[in-house]
């Protein structure tokens, strides 16, 4: 059984940049919702039960046809929201540091000019999806709930989710509000752990 993981910090720990209540709606409400789906589905398939996730998602054509789309977009749902909450923190924000920055002013010139790319990829974003700093770090983006492992990439180090149901409540249709203030909850300690990691 896939469970709902625990946050690192206190729903209103965010504030005011994520407001608690956001927070309670998108961890207990929406996240809860597709491990509860993804579970719901692979009852018809114990033989996937032990498959780590992150693993199912990158072999999605062994997955039974009945209930690929269901491990997608809820398993899918399940992998990213998990990270997600992993690449925020109330100590949050500012600039990354050491072999990640060092990477990123290498990459885009400089730490603002990497900002405006990811920017411009998050705002670009038609509908709902995910947009992605990889371990290579170029920017990708994917539609609903899909990552880079559906495509056999590698898991991302960073991911910003735009699904409405991340902002609406505090910014509205204002995804640029949105974005701009997450910058000051990013956990860079953790985007940095990733980057060196791989």
């Amino acid at each position: 059984m896939h469970t709902l993981p625990d946050l690192d910090y206190a729903y209103d720990a965010l504030a005011p940049h994520i407001s608690e209540a956001i927070m309670k709606l998108h961890h207990q409400n929406h996240h809860q919702t597709y491990v509860d789906k993804l579970n719901a589905a692979l009852e018809s398939a114990p033989e996937l039960a032990d498959v780590p996730l992150q693993e199912l998602l990158a072999r999605l054509d062994d997955v039974p046809e009945n209930i690929r789309k269901i491990v997608r977009d809820d398993g899918g749902g399940h992998y990213n929201h998990s990270q997600f909450w992993k690449w925020l923190s109330p100590n949050g924000g500012g600039e990354p540091t050491g072999a990640l920055a060092d990477g990123l002013i290498g990459a885009y010139g400089s730490f603002q000019a990497f900002i405006d790319s990811f920017d411009a990829q998050a705002t670009g974003l038609f509908g709902s999806g995910w947009v992605w700093l990889m371990p290579d770090l170029t920017i990708q983006t994917t539609p609903n709930q899909d990552s880079p492992l559906m495509a056999g990439g590698p898991a991302p180090i960073l991911g910003l989710d735009v699904w409405e149901h991340a902002y609406y409540l505090d910014y509205t249709y204002k995804r640029a509000d949105y974005i701009k203030a997450w910058w000051n909850v990013v956990n860079w300690r953790e985007v940095e752990s990733r980057y060196v990691a791989n």
